[in-house]
């Protein structure tokens, strides 16, 4: 998902708002879809964006916060009360300007609440190759603390601790219209990760062998808008596509190399 939220299932106005750029570039951008076609407008923000990148919008379209993956900011464009430090480690470190990984972040609003967000993330850790990440983190954000501009409650809980291709944390709406799949792949390997997101409690890690074997790599992975396909790319591997089941979170049907012409929607 290029702005790093949920895919086009949400609701109107949540994936509202799209932010890329870089200050020595000619400064950053947004991109408006509320009203269906794009507005683009100059955006100068002092958070820069590489490849990482994540925000969140209200149902209204109006910008809840955003990270680059170094931290996260507020509506008000400030690092948001306990927002710096997300990512811990050697490469964020290195990066303060914006992570260079692609998918590397992904926001939601947590099922059931209308105030509790949820930030998956993580970071590189191989130093000095940068494909590979040891965990994916969890940071969770109460957008009704400090006047309502948010605050970090909870940073940087370890979901899943191994080795994971970098990025590429893509999200599907279950088949119950509530809840969330998250799915990371595990380096070295054609094993998918997979975490059930409830009210209650974060299912999983769940696993599933299934495609190409992976070694550490960049490229992108993605939920078709009606989650019943599931496409991995990298150049060097080639492109698998899935069946995805949306009620119990299986791949299957893999066709490996297949031709993006053919791909439907």
């Amino acid at each position: 998902v290029f702005s790093g939220i949920v895919p086009s299932m949400a609701q109107q106005g949540i994936n509202n708002n799209w932010l890329m750029g870089y200050y020595g570039a000619g400064g950053e951008t947004k991109l408006d879809f509320y009203n269906g076609s794009p507005v683009i407008t100059q955006y100068n923000v002092p958070m820069d964006f590489r490849h990482t990148h994540a925000n969140i919008s209200d149902a209204q379209g109006n910008m809840l916060f955003y990270t680059n993956g170094y931290y996260i900011a507020d509506a008000s464009n400030d690092t948001m009360q306990n927002g710096s430090g997300i990512n811990p480690g050697a490469y964020a470190n290195s990066f303060k300007d914006g992570l260079l990984i692609p998918q590397g972040a992904l926001a939601m609003r947590k099922p059931g609440s209308n105030n509790i967000y949820y930030l998956f993330h993580g970071t590189a850790d191989d130093t000095p190759y940068h494909t590979m990440a040891f965990h994916l983190y969890l940071t969770t954000i109460d957008i009704s603390m400090n006047n309502g501009k948010g605050a970090v409650i909870s940073k940087n809980q370890i979901l899943i601790n191994d080795s994971l291709n970098a990025g590429k944390i893509a999200a599907c709406k279950h088949a119950n219209g509530r809840d969330w799949w998250v799915m990371v792949h595990r380096a070295n390997s054609n094993m998918f990760y997979k975490l059930l997101i409830t009210p209650n409690v974060i299912l999983g890690p769940y696993s599933q062998n299934i495609g190409t074997v992976r070694t550490p790599d960049a490229g992108q992975a993605k939920f078709s808008p009606d989650g019943t396909k599931y496409a991995y790319y990298f150049f060097t591997q080639g492109l698998d596509i899935f069946d995805f089941n949306r009620c119990t979170g299986q791949l299957s049907n893999v066709q490996s190399d297949y031709q993006l012409t053919n791909v439907p929607g």
